[in-house]
């Protein structure tokens, strides 16, 4: 753990996260599953905010419906380059390295449905200026956060760099 960087304090915080996104994400689900019928709404802020029960055998947007192999072979790649990239991080880059657990977190929420039922289930529904945004979950969220929280960080270096080669001209 030294050798990374980690300290007890990283460590448990990064394995709690991923308690909590995991479990948090399949109890919210079971929950849905348990209360709504498929295709089931339940709105939460009329004409915003709805649980609304799908099962989404694709990815996002429900593109490559049906491609179950393909999200497999996905989610090898995108854990070898997860545990790739939070190795090569940085002490310092404790944005990008929680962001990465998140990316993970996620994952592996989604990657428990495709296995289990062969699709993975979504209930959050938006409806922002009239577009119905596609229905995702807690597992969705925090890939989401997880990439943000990585761009971010990779914009502040980049601007601290920018700001240094500034400075020396």
């Amino acid at each position: 753990m030294k050798k990374l960087g980690l300290t007890y304090k990283n460590l448990f915080m990064y394995l709690l996260t991923f308690f909590v996104i995991v479990v948090g994400d399949q109890v919210t689900k079971l929950i849905v599953d348990h209360t709504l019928a498929l295709g089931g709404s339940y709105s939460i802020i009329d004409n915003f905010f709805y649980f609304t029960y799908s099962h989404n055998d694709g990815g996002a947007w429900g593109i490559f419906s049906g491609k179950m192999n393909l999200f497999f072979i996905v989610s090898i790649v995108a854990t070898i380059g997860i545990v790739y990239f939070f190795l090569q991080s940085e002490t310092y880059q404790k944005i990008t390295r929680f962001g990465l657990v998140l990316v993970f977190c996620g994952m592996i929420g989604n990657l428990i449905d495709r296995v289990v039922f062969g699709y993975v289930r979504d209930f959050i529904d938006f409806i922002i200026f009239g577009y119905d945004f596609p229905i995702f979950n807690v597992a969705d969220m925090a890939i989401t956060i997880g990439i943000f929280l990585v761009i971010l960080e990779v914009g502040i270096e980049e601007y601290k760099a920018w700001k240094i080669s500034k400075s020396q001209l």
